[in-house]
């Protein structure tokens, strides 16, 4: 398959020339016909069904749809014994209808968590147990045969450094044994789900990754049903390959799937707070849209090589345009972290990850 854009600046990328042909158009590959494994975007589903650029795209290019924030908590339940399935149902609607993977993004994660569930937990912890087993259920079980896999928990570790993420109402309440209870209500639910712990900088910061990886080897140990990790890669264009691919290759080691979940690249800094951005670079050069090429380009490649066949889930774009990317608003910075710039046009790094990709 391929797409037809409007070439704005011809480029030079790995040593090769990425000229346009003599008119003015040139021909673009879709990702996932060359991939040999799923690739999936980030979408909220409002505006997305109604605008129909964004939806030619989306369906070119991936043949795997991952919610942006549609099938968090504080979505499906915004009020106690209230459940609002209509979005989930309307976006698996569009998954069938264009063939294409449903993830589910996610089941339990401390900031999507509802005001009313934290209210209660604290002056009940034995609701807390009762409610997520019922909650999971009955999602879960919505979906059974549908939902092909499942962030179960999404963050449940410190921001920086090894350690349980203290700040959460589930830990704060449950202890670290709500990760694996909630480990075992998914697969009871949906025993053929694909299901993952799922969380960011793993791949750079090691104290982080090694608890992640001890937890997660604890739980094949004891039987914990856990059929994945999810590395988010949300990364610096400074982040060294070098310790990318130990982190990568280290976590293949456990025989689980391996999903690249919600990569995106940026240029600046953050201190992995809202607000909390530190920008450095006020213009995207062209020197800067090729180096992030290349970067996109080697993480296909080591993913490739590094990721056994059997265990490539796939690799997930949060968001795969800068005009609709999550890195502006959260963070208050001015970034370009994606492939598609805020006009839909390809962006350098959209032939450096096909090129990975090959």
């Amino acid at each position: 398959m391929k797409l037809r854009y409007i070439l704005i600046t011809p480029f030079l990328l790995f040593g090769c020339s990425w000229l346009p042909p003599e008119d003015e158009f040139i021909d673009v590959d879709s990702l996932h016909t060359i991939s040999n494994f799923p690739i999936g975007s980030a979408v909220r589903f409002v505006p997305f069904k109604d605008d129909p650029a964004l939806q030619r795209l989306q369906k070119h290019h991936f043949d795997s749809y991952t919610a942006g924030n549609d099938m968090k908590m504080n979505s499906i339940m915004p009020e106690e014994g209230v459940y609002d399935f209509s979005l989930i149902d309307a976006i698996l609607a569009y998954t069938q209808e264009t063939d294409q993977r449903l993830f589910g993004h996610n089941l339990i994660w401390h900031s999507s968590t509802p005001s009313w569930v934290k209210e209660k937990a604290q002056k009940d912890p034995e609701w807390l147990s009762d409610f997520m087993k019922r909650y999971i259920y009955t999602y879960v079980g919505r979906y059974r045969g549908a939902v092909h896999g499942w962030d179960v928990v999404n963050e449940g570790l410190r921001t920086k450094g090894g350690g349980y993420r203290e700040d959460s109402i589930w830990y704060e309440v449950l202890g670290s044994r709500y990760i694996e209870q909630s480990f075992h209500y998914a697969h009871e639910a949906d025993p053929e789900a694909v299901l993952f712990y799922n969380d960011f900088n793993t791949e750079r910061d090691l104290e982080k990754f090694n608890f992640m990886i001890d937890m997660v080897e604890d739980f094949i140990k004891r039987g914990v049903p856990i059929s994945g990790i999810g590395f988010q890669m949300h990364i610096r264009m400074d982040i060294p390959n070098e310790v990318i691919a130990s982190t990568l290759r280290r976590a293949a080691d456990t025989g689980l799937q391996i999903h690249l979940s919600e990569v995106d690249i940026i240029f600046n800094h953050h201190d992995d707070t809202r607000g909390g951005g530190v920008q450095k670079l006020t213009t995207l050069t062209p020197k800067m849209e090729q180096a992030q090429a290349q970067k996109y380009y080697e993480l296909a490649l080591m993913y490739q090589k590094l990721i056994p066949a059997d265990q490539q889930y796939g690799i997930t774009l949060w968001g795969f345009n800068d005009r609709d990317t999550w890195i502006r608003p959260f963070f208050g910075i001015q970034d370009w972290p994606t492939i598609y710039d805020e006009r839909l046009q390809p962006k350098p790094a959209l032939y450096g990850f096909l090129k990975g990709l090959r």
